[in-house]
Protein backbone atom coordinates (compact mmCIF):
# COMPACT_ATOMS: atom_id res chain seq x y z
CA UNK A 1 0.00 0.00 0.00
CA UNK A 2 2.73 2.29 0.88
CA UNK A 3 4.16 2.18 -2.85
CA UNK A 4 1.03 2.77 -4.05
CA UNK A 5 0.74 6.23 -2.29
CA UNK A 6 4.09 6.74 -3.38
CA UNK A 7 3.09 6.13 -6.80
CA UNK A 8 0.36 8.28 -6.51
CA UNK A 9 1.73 11.64 -5.26
CA UNK A 10 4.48 10.76 -7.53
CA UNK A 11 2.60 11.17 -10.74
CA UNK A 12 0.82 14.42 -9.01
CA UNK A 13 4.09 15.93 -8.65
CA UNK A 14 5.53 15.26 -12.04
CA UNK A 15 1.48 16.45 -13.68
CA UNK A 16 2.32 19.66 -11.34
CA UNK A 17 5.51 20.08 -12.45
CA UNK A 18 4.52 19.34 -16.25
CA UNK A 19 1.46 21.81 -15.88
CA UNK A 20 3.52 24.64 -14.98
CA UNK A 21 6.13 23.93 -17.22
CA UNK A 22 3.68 24.33 -19.86
CA UNK A 23 1.99 27.61 -19.40
CA UNK A 24 5.42 29.41 -19.06
CA UNK A 25 5.97 28.15 -22.30
CA UNK A 26 2.81 28.56 -24.22
CA UNK A 27 2.28 31.79 -26.36
CA UNK A 28 -1.49 32.65 -26.55
CA UNK A 29 -3.01 32.79 -30.24
CA UNK A 30 -2.67 36.22 -31.29
CA UNK A 31 1.04 35.97 -30.60
CA UNK A 32 1.70 32.58 -31.88
CA UNK A 33 -0.05 33.40 -35.33
CA UNK A 34 0.20 37.05 -35.38
CA UNK A 35 3.10 38.53 -38.29
CA UNK A 36 4.15 42.11 -38.70
CA UNK A 37 1.17 42.86 -41.15
CA UNK A 38 -1.48 41.98 -38.50
CA UNK A 39 -3.30 44.24 -36.83
CA UNK A 40 -5.14 43.01 -33.72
Amino acid sequence: MKVYLLACVGALIIAVIGGAALVTVQKPADQAFSTTGVRL
